[in-house]
């Protein structure tokens, strides 16, 4: 399971949440294996016929990674990207 890939570092899918604050916002959590660093992708949909797909992991570039701090966050990420990367190939749709 490698992190660095040709078009970034591989980060794996950990969280789904959908926005308190604004309607129809679907927050993507992807974590590193080792829970460390993560990548928010803020999705709207915008009609229920809005089919964009969400994959188990992606590449993200590393400046647009953000580190995790708390330790209880960094383990259930590092937990949950580690089962993700077991279970599922990067371009799984989930």
């Amino acid at each position: 399971m490698r992190d660095e890939t040709d078009d970034g570092v591989r980060v794996w899918l950990v969280e789904r949440t959908y926005s308190d604050d604004e309607q129809n916002l679907i927050i993507l959590t992807y974590a590193t294996p080792d829970g460390e660093r993560y990548f928010r992708k803020e999705r709207a949909l915008t009609s229920f016929s809005d089919t964009r797909d969400t994959t188990a992991a992606v590449d993200a570039d590393p400046e647009n990674l953000g580190a995790v701090d708390d330790p209880d966050r960094r383990e259930q990420y590092a937990a949950e990207a580690r089962r993700m990367a077991d279970v599922h190939a990067p371009d799984d749709v989930i």
